[in-house]
């Protein structure tokens, strides 16, 4: 394990906050051994931020602060649309805090067919990312089906990830997978946060693969007759699952205080689908 990786801002940002709600450096050392992360590396780094033990405070304050790059497109001028090539895209809402985008045109018929046929035959069940450990797990408040594809593993795939890199101006590679989620009558998922927790002892872990999340972009596969929001309860905001469409929304940092907090409502007719790309700050191996 390289230096950088053990000395990562986030890294650093979740010593500080363990240490600052008093857990102790042995049980730090622990659960940094259970998240994966070897004996060395974890000295390392706890040793680093004990050097700082006088300077908590401002350590936590330089750990919460804004990020100066962030994906996301060129609105200056305020276009109605963005040409990206293949195609041009409608910026038909913003919202600046949270910032916030609903984009139209997005997703063509045709690859919304596609991605609903290749992903129907892989779903299940679908999971989410577990901060206690750092795997994935059932949660009662995401009752969806779905599955992820590869980055580019189909044409379909490659061609809408680029479309997405070069619209939010975010490397490819620093995309997860797409993941592909249907949403019957009933389905929902509870309000919630995408980035990963740093008080929680499995983040190390899972940042080890990209850093932050630092963006997620919600595209609308298929429409359900009623219901299925894209719902922003701190803003009062709620975004039609228009097909083709998608909404974009970034949070510079891991804090409730970005208001990203999120959720999908209930879908009360029809089937909704959607394809979700959430963007690290690094590449995402």
């Amino acid at each position: 394990m390289s230096s950088q990786q053990v000395l990562s801002p986030e890294l650093r940002a979740w010593v500080v906050a363990q240490l600052a709600a008093g857990h102790s450096v042995p049980s730090l050392r622990v659960a940094m051994r259970e998240a994966g992360w070897q004996d060395d590396a974890a000295d390392a780094a706890l040793s680093s931020v004990e050097l700082q033990a006088a300077g908590l405070a401002p350590s936590v304050v330089q750990a919460a602060s804004p990020r100066i790059g962030m994906p996301g497109p060129d609105l200056s001028g305020s276009p109605l649309y963005i040409d990206v090539g293949d195609t041009r895209v409608e910026v038909l809402q913003t919202m600046r805090h949270p910032r916030v985008i609903v984009f139209g045109n997005l997703v063509s018929d045709e690859e919304c067919e596609a991605l609903i046929a290749a992903a129907r035959v892989r779903l299940a069940r679908s999971l989410t990312v577990e901060t206690h450990t750092g795997g994935e797990a059932l949660n009662v408040d995401r009752t969806s089906d779905g599955m992820f594809f590869e980055r580019g593993e189909n044409e379909v795939v490659a061609r809408l990830e680029q479309r997405i890199a070069d619209l939010l101006q975010w490397p490819v590679e620093y995309g997860e997978g797409l993941q592909i989620l249907r949403y019957a009558p009933g389905a929902q998922y509870r309000p919630h946060y995408d980035y990963f927790d740093p008080a929680e002892a499995g983040t190390p872990s899972i940042l080890k693969r990209g850093g932050q999340r630092v963006g997620t972009l919600v595209m609308y596969l298929q429409e359900p007759a009623q219901g299925g929001a894209t719902t922003f309860p701190d803003v009062g905001l709620e975004v039609a699952p228009k097909r083709g469409t998608g909404v974009f929304f970034s949070y510079e940092r891991p804090d409730p205080a970005t208001r990203t907090l999120h959720g999908g409502a209930p879908v009360v007719a029809g089937e909704k689908w959607v394809a979700t790309k959430w963007l690290r700050e690094r590449e995402f191996v």
